[in-house]
């Protein structure tokens, strides 16, 4: 076998088919925008097949759950947590209750670079640091090997990331019978933009800075928790000061140029309300306009409940989480990817071409 998928547009880069090769064939390779894609080691393949029997892109059905989810708005009672999440403090609700009863968590984290990549967390302080929004495509590493090997231990997990990595751990756990103990949690993914970028983004920052960078947050509360807001506020600081600055240029090319997306984004086989998760998050855009008492401008979560089992687990954050039912049709108006994808811009050809031939300064002029 060649190649596991046919185009880019068909390769999510979760990753499951590299762990699920008998013959450890595939390896994992960024192309020339950053993006992760499967390569095959010819010498070790063996041509059975699996890689694309397994795809989560390829396999009908893309592992979602069968039935209608129902949707909850959702606001973490405690302040503190509303002011160090990115909504309504879902995420650390589900994810206490988990730990609560020595399960492990898994969600994206940043290393000592500010590169982004799944971890794996047993206490709340590890926990935290997965709590903020990350615009960029986290590296999965071994995680679904890793959250296998709890499983098969006893342990709870909670996995948490987009819906094509929950897809891609569903394709790997496929059959086995620790599942019970797992729940899956997917965020409505606006789309993936480009680690290539985010790397020269973080090198220029520095440069202009004289400096080295020493905290970046994506989706910051200073302005209050809005649609408006949502697309602005990354802050980042630089080595030996303490102020935070500003810088809104990765977020122009990401929400408004779109050039950075990764093309599978554009085919997305998860834009509707089907979910390859027990439960979705989200913000619970339109609060105001439906249910105006709700409205909090520390954020308010959308969760979307999927499965038996995802409705166990929102039942056991009620101690810490507010939340009530609401109808389908106000997220199914507000969240454009309960319905649709992202189309890729006519300009996003061009804009590849003159990065690798000018880098990232000419193009924040040139397309911002």
């Amino acid at each position: 076998m060649e190649r596991v998928y046919g185009n880019k547009t068909d390769c999510s880069g979760c990753g499951a088919c590299a762990r699920l090769c008998p013959q450890g064939a595939i390896a994992m390779q960024a192309d020339e925008e950053g993006f992760l894609y499967p390569d095959i080691q010819q010498e070790n393949c063996i041509d059975c097949g699996v890689c694309k029997v397994r795809c989560p892109f390829q396999q009908d059905g893309h592992f979602k759950e069968a039935g209608p989810p129902r949707f909850y708005a959702a606001r973490h009672r405690s302040r503190e947590v509303l002011e160090q999440s990115t909504s309504g403090g879902a995420f650390t609700a589900l994810s206490d209750a988990v730990l609560r009863q020595g399960g492990v968590v898994y969600g994206a984290d940043y290393d000592e670079t500010f590169c982004v990549a799944h971890k794996r967390a047993e206490t709340a302080a590890q926990r935290d640091r997965m709590r903020i929004s990350k615009y960029v495509q986290s590296d999965l590493g071994e995680t679904f090997v890793q959250v296998k090997a709890d499983l098969q231990s006893g342990r709870k997990v909670l996995f948490t990331g987009t819906p094509c990595q929950a897809a891609g751990l569903r394709s790997f756990l496929q059959g086995s019978p620790e599942l019970l103990n797992l729940y899956v949690c997917d965020l409505i993914c606006h789309s993936i933009p480009s680690p290539y970028i985010w790397e020269a983004y973080k090198t220029l920052l520095e440069k202009e800075n004289t400096g080295k960078l020493t905290h970046v947050q994506f989706r910051s509360k200073k302005d209050g928790w809005s649609r408006d807001n949502s697309n602005k506020g990354f802050l980042f600081s630089i080595d030996g000061e303490t102020v935070r600055r500003e810088d809104d240029r990765f977020y122009q090319l990401f929400f408004k140029v779109k050039t950075i997306i990764r093309p599978s984004c554009s085919r997305c086989r998860f834009t509707d309300v089907q979910r390859p998760s027990d439960m979705t998050i989200a913000d619970y855009w339109g609060i105001e306009k439906y249910r105006p008492d709700w409205f909090d401008s520390m954020g308010v979560s959308l969760v979307m409940v999927n499965s038996l089992q995802g409705a166990a687990l929102l039942k056991q954050c009620r101690e810490e989480l507010l939340f009530e039912e609401r109808p389908a049709a106000e997220s199914l108006q507000e969240q454009q990817r309960l319905s649709r994808p992202g189309a890729l811009p006519s300009a996003r050809e061009r804009f590849w071409e003159d990065f690798r031939q000018f880098g990232l300064e000419y193009v924040l002029k040139n397309y911002v």
